[in-house]
């Protein structure tokens, strides 16, 4: 294995150097190692390794011969020689020159670079780690710390091949644990040695820190005189917080051990000049830094982080490190900016999520008598008044972190939001010292245009938001705030809410001093402002009300969408507050309702167009890439090379992103808003097709008007009906025409946009069609229902006129009988008189008169009761006529009805006839 790396190695070196150019080198190195190897007199083979060593700290070629064949001599001297001090350090000081790359002009980057592959292959050999360790028990000074160096250059080319080995070997850690403690050059190089061996190597922290690192690191950092010491302290806190950083286990091992006061107390400023050096502020830098780690908790897969995090800041609040904090970022204003950032998003790290520690801070108070003031005051005031941006953002995120998840710290500072006098809202800038919160935010959200401070007004517009958020009786409270008019005679005082859109129309308008638009790459006010709009009118149907109350509100809105001249930022958040006027708009007045509002959106802009505002917004740099602005890189020593850097070093990361944009917009538009957004866009979305898929005047159908009224025939009834349906139909076809408007807008911005709002607009166009096709169907459904009803109601009446009628032929046919019978009985008499006459009996009665007078009698009573049967008979043939008319116009088959009753009349009928001809 070791004859092909070399082989390959010389392959190399061949290919990159060329063999006639390198030729000398190599053999040269090829000389010094057969002299080193092979040479019969000690002076020869030291100056021999001094030679090589010189000619390999200088030439790249030499490296690179060195690498091919060189490494398997030296080590051999490092475990044969051990005895000969002189060679032993000449060896190890050669290997060192050897791995330690040489800055010549700049090449190509794609050139070899040697050192970087004789490390590699230095790793590969066998057992020469454990060799390495093995020398740091040696007494010479400089053996210990050429070894020191040699481990360190393997651990910043192959960190992880040295890792490994070094957990392989019994007490390799140990060993370098020991050299803590030894002189200070050798105690130093150790400690950077550590620090790249922890470097994301959990088991390998878990060693140092049972070996006593934590005792070991303060002892030090006291030693060397706490944040005003030198790098040693910057190297100590980095290796601390590489023993911290995602591991839980040794941050409770800190705190319940040796605890965090001597953590603590090297943020504690001390002497009478405060000065800061550019060393004392990197090791601020990094004490802040483990504070921070301390606060994270541990790894995200831990599940004891939350537990732990909430004891870490438990126990940080009660050691006092508010006070520490508020120190350097408040009080402290001639510290560097770098440090009064870094404790500023300290401070709200501590107070997120945690009502104790928010009611903590907003006890706090700074200053001497007679000047004292609330700490939250003195944090507002570095908003309005400080220069630096960062520092505006980092104060910005305490009130962020005060304000979350924090009703009742919302409230009280939302009560302290009281209006005041023109004349003190326009006071001199100096006397805001001792002004309330929310006089001093007012006054800052209040002043006039002529004013021209409008980024100050922005920045207490993001504080306001805060104060707003997700916290329904604090907007309502602040909607009640008006700001009175510079002249109460020619104005009435006007709501904040009409007073901030004002500032957002006055910064899209007002020119700067070059001439440029406010409104440019270079500004970040409308964007604040809007934000607001669109955290004060989420879920607060009085705050649209109120934004809605002012016609021209809505008119710059529209504009401000469809201005192509802005950017994509302010349009797709006006394009949010305008979908907030629909989806909490419970206005009844028609020219403000939602149906409105969706139909000048759909004139004026378009629904294509403002539904691509919002994809652009979505696709926009701020929103793509705000959970990666979230994670801010961890302070090492290579990110604090000087004072500089760490001033400025957000200010580049932002000046690198390519963006029209303003870039602190990545970290003014928090992840909370930006889900906001995102939520509120599908509800914009699904609530704009609700609009959409019903009548702006909905008809009530009345049970009433299918029911015929009284005096009313039959043509009236037929034409109101024919009224009332087609007044339906033309309120489905306005509907109909609205849909396919919408779908086709709908269809046209799925067009333009990526796969995902394809889909999406897709979905969207095909429920307007399942909806309207649905409503159809269910207005076929009812009518059918009616029309069912109606015929079951005339079916019915036909059953009981028939049962009628079966009643009457009934009635016919018993007087039908009756006749017969007394004919039968006439007849019979007939035959008893004859019978009498043959008789000759003269003692009877005249029967032909008695015969004649009974027949009359029954004629007179029959023709009676046929004249009542035949008027009754009348009345209901009137009955069925009509009814035969309803039947026929529901398209009923009337004379299939009637059959079976006209047979049964018609067979009676016959009968009577043919008794009469009898």
């Amino acid at each position: 294995m070791k004859m092909d790396l070399v082989s390959g190695y010389k392959g190399v070196f061949g290919l990159v150097f060329g063999n006639e150019n390198s030729s000398n080198e190599d053999s040269y190195v090829e000389r010094l190692l057969d002299r080193i190897s092979n040479g019969k007199l000690a002076e020869d083979r030291r100056n021999a390794i001094t030679e090589l060593q010189a000619i390999v700290s200088e030439s790249q070629a030499a490296q690179l011969a060195f690498g091919a064949m060189g490494f398997p001599v030296l080590l051999s001297v490092l475990r044969e020689e051990r005895d000969d001090v002189e060679m032993v350090r000449g060896a190890l000081e050669t290997l060192v020159s050897a791995l330690t790359p040489i800055n010549h002009a700049k090449g190509s980057s794609k050139e070899v670079q040697p050192a970087l592959m004789n490390t590699d292959l230095l790793s590969r050999e066998a057992e020469s780690i454990s060799l390495l360790l093995s020398l740091l028990t040696e007494d010479d000074f400089y053996v210990r710390y050429y070894t020191l160096q040699l481990l360190t250059a393997l651990l910043s080319n192959s960190p992880q091949r040295l890792q490994e080995a070094i957990l392989t070997i019994p007490r390799g850690i140990t060993r370098l644990m020991d050299m803590l403690m030894d002189r200070e050059v050798i105690r130093n190089e150790a400690l950077l040695l550590l620090t790249h061996l922890t470097c994301e190597a959990e088991e390998i922290q878990k060693i140092v820190v049972f070996e006593g690192a934590f005792e070991k690191i303060f002892s030090i950092i006291k030693e060397e005189g706490g944040s005003d010491g030198g790098v040693v302290v910057q190297d100590c806190l980095e290796l601390l917080n590489n023993l911290l950083r995602s591991n839980a286990s040794n941050q409770v091992l800190l705190r319940e051990t040796i605890g965090l006061d001597s953590l603590i107390s090297i943020l504690k400023l001390r002497g009478s000049g405060y000065t800061f050096t550019q060393q004392k502020t990197i090791n601020l830098l990094s004490a802040i830094e483990t504070i921070k780690l301390l606060i994270k908790g541990g790894s995200d897969a831990d599940p004891g982080k939350d537990l732990n995090k909430q004891t870490n800041k438990r126990t940080l609040i009660q050691k006092k490190v508010l006070d520490h904090l508020l120190m350097l970022s408040v009080e402290s204003q001639w510290a560097p900016v770098a440090v009064r950032c870094a404790a500023l998003r300290c401070i709200g790290d501590l107070i997120a999520g945690d009502s104790k520690n928010c009611d903590v801070l907003s006890s706090k108070f700074l200053g001497e008598e007679p000047q004292v003031e609330p700490a939250l005051n003195s944090i507002l005031r570095i908003i309005l008044r400080t220069s630096s941006m960062q520092e505006f953002i980092a104060a910005d995120f305490v009130f962020k972190s005060f304000c979350e998840k924090n009703a009742d710290g919302q409230s009280m500072l939302a009560s302290t939001l009281i209006p005041q006098p023109y004349s003190m809202n326009h006071a001199p800038l100096e006397e805001d010292v001792n002004m309330s919160f929310g006089s001093m935010l007012l006054h800052r959200l209040t002043l006039g245009e002529n004013d021209g401070d409008l980024e100050v007004c922005g920045r207490a517009a993001s504080v306001l938001s805060h104060v707003l958020k997700d916290n329904l009786h604090c907007k309502e409270r602040v909607l009640q705030i008006e700001i009175e008019a510079p002249v109460p005679s020619l104005g009435t005082p006007e709501p904040l809410m009409h007073r901030m859109v004002k500032y957002l129309a006055l910064a899209s308008s007002m020119k700067s001093k070059d001439g440029k638009s406010i409104s440019s790459e270079n500004s970040y006010i409308q964007e604040i402002i809007l934000k607001l709009l669109v955290t004060w009118l989420a879920d607060c149907p009085g705050a649209v009300h109120c934004f809605l109350d002012a016609r021209p509100h809505l008119t710059y809105l529209l504009e401000l969408v469809s201005n192509l001249s802005e950017t994509v930022c302010i349009r797709g958040l006006a394009a949010v507050v305008l979908g907030e006027c629909v989806i909490y708009n419970k206005s009844t007045d028609s020219a403000k309702d939602a149906f409105a509002i969706v139909d000048m959106m759909s004139q004026k802009i378009g629904l294509s167009s403002y539904f691509l505002r919002l994809d652009e917004m979505q696709k926009s740099f701020v929103f793509a890439n705000v959970e990666s602005s979230l994670n801010r890189k961890s302070f090492t020593r290579s990110s604090a090379a000087s004072i500089e850097d760490i001033a400025d070093s957000d200010n580049n990361d932002l000046s690198e992103q390519k963006n029209m944009d303003h870039p602190i917009l990545s970290l003014i538009l928090d992840s909370y808003f930006v889900n906001l957004v995102k939520g509120l866009e599908a509800d914009i979305r699904e609530q704009i097709v609700e609009v959409y898929s019903h009548p702006k005047i909905k008809v009530a159908v009345v049970p009433a008007e299918l029911e015929q009224k009284n005096g009313e025939n039959d043509g009236e009834y037929i034409k109101r009906l024919k009224s009332f349906l087609e007044k339906q139909c033309s309120e489905i076809q306005d509907l109909l025409s609205r849909n396919a408007t919408l779908a086709e807008d709908l269809a046209r911005t799925g067009g333009a946009s990526n796969l995902q709002s394809e889909q999406r607009v897709s979905g969207s166009s095909d429920k307007v069609q399942i909806n309207a096709l649905n409503r159809d169907l269910q207005e076929a459904s009812k009518r059918l229902e009616m029309l069912k009803a109606e015929k079951a109601e005339v079916e019915s009446e036909a059953r009981k006129y028939r049962n009628l009628a079966e009643k009457m032929e009934a009635d016919l046919r018993s007087l039908s009988d009756a006749y017969n019978s007394l004919e039968q009985s006439n007849i019979q008499l007939e035959k008893q008189v004859t019978a009498l006459k043959s008789g000759g009996s003269s003692t009877f009665l005249d029967v032909g008169a008695i015969k004649a007078k009974a027949r009359e009698e029954a004629q007179k009573e029959s023709e009676g009761e046929l004249n009542d049967l035949l008027v009754c008979l009348g009345q209901e043939q009137s009955k069925v006529d009509k009814l035969s008319a309803r039947l026929l116009e529901i398209g009923e088959d009337v004379h299939k009805l009637l059959e079976g009753i006209g047979d049964e009349v018609g067979n009676v009928e016959d009968g009577e006839d043919e008794e009469d001809t009898e």
